[in-house]
């Protein structure tokens, strides 16, 4: 309940507010497993949970109440948890004075759920999912019906999670991003922003030296830490610095004046992440859709910034955590125009469960229970 109040009423970031609980208490792993379920669960399904809860109310709830009434309904509705011990847990949870008013709408709430959530009449997809209604607007128009529901029940899903060879956790298909650079033993490869160095790191193990940038002098540090940890300091060079402006100089060095060329360049952009919302449970809430466009104009600064770097032959990889059509074929077609001289690289299809998208690829969460990329592979042809 308390990380639940700190991300309702404080805005704060859902993963830092349950990993401070989790270090603060000592639970068994099945207990942090629960934890961890109704925190992310219940702020990914507000709005269903809402919905469900708003039948039984005469007024809205204060911001206690809702969050009480919001993780029982959401236990009553998606776990499968019997229906009387998550009422009397929540209503062992709340003050004195909500007890009464918490165990009779839960009450209720549990006979109108009877049947489960398909049980339930819901007004519009958009509620049914709990997305903001601009989301399933924007996808659906964009990927088509059937296609954006299904990524978006498929955001809905617990996280699986993907350890590497080397003990390193990352998505499946932000592998395959890191793989579809093709760094190769010798070669010099720019990440412009690599932390917390996933990417950076996997691509470094095949023996090229990766010049890993971030803009922030503590993500920084999370790429140190990442090298560090995985005995990569000697092939990663982590620089702090603004990818909108790139400050190599010819012996990769920060203000030498004359440019750097780089053999592979990764542009892993900031985006608005409508791709991986399954594991960013608060992000849905957060992002709004004026943002779209303002991330694919950083996007495309970011791009031009980078462009002036690359070798004869050199290749760009650009990559989103995103479906949006303005963050990847719109990026696309901008670097057609823009940039004649970057043709896509010939090929067989990059490794990975990618479908065709503009001359990109594209992902989608339930093509292969990864977050939902967008890749494209150009090199830059000076002829």
């Amino acid at each position: 309940m308390e990380a639940l109040r700190r991300i309702d009423e404080d805005d704060a970031f859902a993963n830092l507010v349950l990993a401070k609980e989790l270090d603060r208490l000592s639970l068994p792993s099945r207990d942090r497993r629960l934890v961890t379920e109704l925190v992310y669960g219940t702020t990914r399904m507000r709005r269903a949970c809402d919905h469900l809860v708003d039948r039984f109310v005469l007024e809205p709830p204060g911001a206690q109440a809702r969050a009480l009434l919001r993780v029982g309904a959401y236990q009553l509705l998606f776990t499968g948890i019997p229906p009387y011990a998550a009422i009397s847990a929540t209503v062992a949870a709340a003050p004195p004075r909500l007890r009464g008013f918490v165990n009779a709408v839960l009450r209720r709430c549990s006979d109108a759920v009877r049947g489960g959530a398909d049980a339930i009449s819901w007004p519009d997809d958009a509620t049914r999912l709990s997305y903001p209604d601009w989301i399933i607007d924007l996808l659906v128009g964009e990927l088509g019906r059937a296609t954006a529901l299904a990524s978006l029940e498929a955001m809905n899903q617990a996280p699986s999670v993907t350890t590497r060879d080397d003990g390193y956790i990352q998505d499946l298909a932000s592998q395959w991003v890191a793989v579809a650079v093709g760094a190769r033993s010798g070669e010099r490869v720019l990440d412009t922003c690599a932390a917390p160095g996933g990417k950076a790191t996997l691509m470094a193990r095949s023996g090229a030296t990766v010049v890993a940038m971030d803009r922030y002098t503590h993500r920084a540090g999370l790429i140190r830490a990442n090298a560090a940890r995985l005995g990569l300091t000697d092939r990663i060079e982590v620089v702090v610095a603004d990818a909108q402006r790139l400050p190599f100089g010819t012996d990769g060095a920060v203000g030498t004046g004359t440019v750097a060329r780089f053999d592979r360049v990764l542009v892993d952009a900031p985006c608005s992440g409508l791709g991986a919302l399954r594991r960013r449970p608060d992000a849905r809430w957060r992002i709004e859709a004026a943002a779209v466009e303002r991330l694919a104009e950083l996007q495309r600064e970011m791009l031009a910034a980078t462009v002036p770097f690359l070798g004869d032959g050199a290749r760009l990889v650009y990559s989103v955590c995103t479906m949006t059509r303005a963050e990847t074929i719109a990026i696309d077609q901008w670097l057609r125009d823009r940039y004649p001289n970057l043709e896509p690289v010939a090929g067989p299809p990059p490794e990975g469960a990618w479908r065709p998208w503009g001359r990109g690829w594209l992902v989608l969460p339930q093509d292969a229970g990864t977050d939902g990329m967008f890749l494209l592979q150009l090199e830059w042809n000076p002829t």
